[in-house]
């Protein structure tokens, strides 16, 4: 639990992939969690990009270049949100294996409630080399908690 009002429940295994966007860059690590907040939508980013900074992201480096660490929020329910701050759900989770497949790990029947489609549903859309790229890595102490 993050004492702000957040409480994690469940946490996917742990992925390796190539890096998206910037290619000239070490592999990506990827996970999703799940859980609960009493925080406003606006709060819980607020806190995610607090957590990024903690962690030592570099806040005004190149997109898509190597950082330490980069939070993505996912979903929120079953809420659509379109601010400049903030799109939820997220616009590329469906084009991306490497969110997909630790999404499946935990909430294979959600609902994308921009697409109607659940995560199952959209990862079998996606290209079989794709879903290749996405490497499980054993030995993730918190998967499955």
């Amino acid at each position: 639990m993050i004492s702000s009002g957040v409480a994690i429940d469940e946490f996917s295994d742990l992925y390796e992939t190539l890096p998206w966007g910037v290619l000239d860059q070490p592999s990506f690590l990827n996970v999703v969690i799940s859980g609960m907040s009493d925080l406003s939508p606006e709060e819980l980013l607020i806190l995610v990009k607090e957590i990024e900074k903690m962690m030592g992201r570099d806040m005004c480096a190149e997109r898509w270049a190597a950082r330490i660490i980069d939070i993505d929020i996912l979903f929120i329910g079953d809420q659509t949100i379109t601010s400049d701050e903030l799109i939820v759900p997220h616009l590329l989770i469906e084009e991306r294996a490497f969110v997909l497949i630790p999404l499946c790990d935990i909430a294979s029947q959600l609902v994308n409630p921009a697409t109607h489609r659940t995560s199952i549903e959209a990862l079998t859309l996606l290209d079989a080399q794709s879903k290749k790229e996405v490497t499980k890595v054993e030995g993730w102490p918190w998967a499955k908690i």
